[in-house]
């Protein structure tokens, strides 16, 4: 039985991969999630704020009262509000690699080319043996246009892949007016992957402290129809390899997602709710189904229910949408 995959260029032994998340902070968890199975992992994500916040910090610690005594240029500050600093990351990232043989994914959450095209360049050096790009602009002003957004996000894509030689993955949100045009100016600009879909933090409203607070809601199964849906589209009309993220839990959902032309199934809700070794279950059953349904590997399977490949692509399109509006009674 095959499980391997090829995603970004790198060989791997399944296609299950923890995505960016506060499991890959801990380096033995790490360690568990190799153990259980995983193919690679995604390291959670340094904020473009953080490096940002270092660099004011680092500014203002250096040259307050640099007067008063000539040690000040030697202090630098713990970074502020978060975990881990940029440079915290970076080695967090050669300890990861020292610790495990499966791949490591580094990830950059951002919203402008800005310092940490830089951060880039340091985290191939660290050895991430590529990068997720976490793209998050979100447009307040009413003067921002559609194309604006759109022109960051290649911009953003075409500036990394210009600084860094591993491989460049993009996760992409599914709110663009045209989700098959910004894939495939992504694909154009260089990405070698696309990651569907991110989900971005929502914020709710405290009734009884007046505050807008975070909220995080876990994924479940029902969210993977969103990306089942795009990678099914985009499949043979992108050269970059498709990711499925957002409510892949099962042996299921991953057939799912290979059929419709997914590379890889990334994975984070049901490990949080069914811990690490969830993955080898998910395995285990995955192999077991393949050999039921006499599968060999997944390239047997992969895009077997894409648009390209299915008998009636309209079910992808708005005619089934109005054909399962008519089917509830």
């Amino acid at each position: 039985m095959n499980l391997s995959t090829n995603y970004l260029g790198i060989d791997l032994q399944n296609p299950i991969v923890p995505s960016a998340g506060p499991l890959s902070e801990d380096i033995d968890k790490i360690k568990m999630m190799e153990d259980a199975g995983a193919a690679a992992v995604v390291l959670y994500s340094l904020f473009e704020e953080q490096i940002e916040n270092e660099a004011l910090e680092i500014h203002h610690r250096t040259m307050y009262n640099t007067e008063s005594y000539a040690e000040a240029l030697n202090y630098f500050p713990e970074p502020f509000e978060y975990r881990m600093g940029p440079e915290e990351y970076l080695n967090h990232i050669s300890k990861a690699k020292e610790s495990v043989d499966i791949p490591v994914i580094a990830s950059l959450n951002g919203k402008s080319l800005g310092g940490w095209i830089d951060y880039a360049k340091k985290i191939e050096q660290a050895g991430a043996n590529a990068l997720e790009l976490n793209i998050y602009l979100l447009a307040t002003g009413t003067k921002k246009t559609g194309n604006e957004i759109e022109k960051n996000y290649i911009d953003i894509v075409k500036e990394v892949k210009s600084n860094i030689s591993i491989p460049v993955a993009v996760k992409m949100h599914p709110f663009f007016s045209s989700v098959a045009n910004i894939a495939s100016e992504l694909d154009k600009a260089g990405a070698d992957g696309l990651v569907l879909f991110n989900r971005f933090y929502q914020p709710d409203i405290d009734l009884e402290t007046l505050e807008v607070v975070p909220n995080v809601i876990l994924s479940s199964s029902a969210s993977m129809r969103l990306p089942l849906r795009w990678i099914g589209i985009l499949y043979g009309k992108v050269k970059a390899d498709l990711a499925a993220t957002s409510g892949v839990y099962n042996e299921k959902d991953i057939i799912k997602m290979i059929m419709a032309g997914a590379k890889v199934t990334q994975m984070l809700s049901c490990l949080l709710k069914f811990g690490i070794g969830h993955i080898a279950d998910v395995i285990t059953k995955l192999k077991y189904w393949m050999e039921v349904n006499e599968y060999e590997s997944l390239d047997q399977m992969r895009g077997s229910m894409s648009y390209m490949n299915v008998e009636d692509p309209s079910k992808f399109e708005r005619a089934n949408y109005m054909k399962v509006l008519h089917s509830v009674k």
